[in-house]
């Protein structure tokens, strides 16, 4: 049993420092020196939260696996990005989280949407299951198109966070399309408009003033995720300044990714590495205390990140972004617009106001291929660890 569960923790001691380098180092939109401000690097890290592969949960669907081990690795990357969306949200991007210091009740209410049981808003269990209607049987491992869809639908029933999430497919971000999407399901033209609300009322299990703020605004806070394909079999290394520069952007969730059939939640970089969180480490699963607190520590990488060269990422990821307000999706639409201009950077994607009149709306088609589609893909591509979308133009 214990060799069955044996991965990386066994090897942190392995784990290396950040070079010293003049190199500046980039997480998720923030930019640090490693001679002046290394323990702020790794407080940075410290606080995103780290999801890993866990064994003696639930069964998921109530007679299957109990443990995620050797499949579950892009399911929880797909958790980290959403999550890094959720604490930008509810907690903001300059906040850390502390060994042994009280959090506030958001951070918990956050760190249960992940827990590994039936009901939480993306728990394994919930992302194995609607994966299903993705084509996915649980236990199948995913590519990072396949957990963007997921996380899609499961944010749907997250009232909570009232999160807006756009998938942009065809390597094109429609302008139009996404603020329809951010500023639809306000029928509310103001305040008094609105109708009076009790004020002991929960909003699915949360106080009623987060969906009364909600209905009040304009914005439906923004997540966004571009699945990609930089290169046939290995990355092209003409998108690797472009790729640098996501990192650098204050709407960064990061990228979901890695190597084949070994996906890592990347959140930075360094010089020509990347900087991730990986997920190929067995923990025990967690409950709550008698007194109801929830145990967080192995929620939080307490040792330097690893790191990868770039030139190694497998070509298939998917780059995601989080803009809580309107200007900061006009923001991120201005750097995106500016990068196409940087020497030496081919764009990842395409930035568009409008949406080609050839194109099918991607938030209404079934963009799963079908078997003979995805059939023919995997034989060409002699690979079971990408995701193929096939649109009917």
């Amino acid at each position: 049993l214990f060799l069955a569960t044996l991965t990386y923790d066994t090897l942190r001691f392995e784990y290396e420092d950040f070079p010293e380098t003049k190199e500046p180092v980039w997480i998720l939109g923030q930019k640090y020196s490693v001679f002046t401000e290394k323990e702020e690097i790794l407080l940075d890290v410290t606080s995103r939260l780290w999801f890993t592969y866990r064994r003696n949960f639930p069964a998921i669907g109530g007679t299957g696996p109990t443990s995620d081990t050797g499949w579950g690795c892009m399911l929880r990357c797909g958790q980290m990005i959403f999550a890094q969306a959720l604490v930008c949200r509810h907690l903001g991007r300059d906040w850390r989280w502390i060994k042994g210091k009280r959090q506030v009740d958001n951070y918990f209410n956050v760190l249960n949407a992940f827990i590994d049981k039936k009901d939480s808003y993306y728990s394994i269990h919930q992302i194995a299951q609607m994966g299903v209607g993705e084509g996915k049987s649980i236990g199948q491992w995913y590519g990072p198109n396949t957990v963007a869809q997921v996380l899609k639908k499961l944010a749907t029933f997250d009232t909570w966070s009232s999160l807006a999430v756009h998938i942009a497919m065809d390597n094109t971000v429609v302008m139009e399309e996404i603020r329809r999407l951010c500023q639809s399901n306000f029928p509310c033209a103001g305040a008094a408009a609105c109708p009076a609300v009790e004020s002991d009322v929960l909003y699915n299990g949360y106080p009623e003033e987060a969906g009364v703020r909600d209905r009040l605004s304009l914005w439906k806070p923004l997540v966004l995720l571009i699945p990609l394909r930089l290169g046939l079999t290995e990355i092209n290394e003409a998108y690797i300044e472009t790729l640098k520069h996501c990192f650098m952007m204050p709407q960064s969730l990061g990228v979901i990714g890695g190597k084949p059939n070994s996906a890592h939640y990347f959140i930075g970089y360094v010089g020509e590495e990347l900087i991730y969180l990986d997920p190929h480490t067995t923990q025990p699963a967690v409950e709550p205390s008698d007194s109801g607190c929830l145990p967080d520590e192995s929620f939080h990488c307490q040792h330097p990140p690893c790191r990868m060269s770039i030139a190694e990422l497998d070509p298939s990821i998917a780059v995601g972004f989080f803009c809580n307000t309107e200007e900061d999706f006009n923001d991120w639409c201005q750097q995106i617009k500016k990068l196409s201009l940087v020497r030496g950077a081919l764009p990842m994607f395409e930035l568009v106001e409008r949406q080609p009149s050839h194109f099918s709306n991607p938030d209404v088609l079934n963009l799963t291929p079908d078997s003979s589609d995805a059939d023919r893909l995997e034989r060409f591509f002699d690979s079971e660890d990408e995701d193929f979308e096939i649109l009917s133009l």
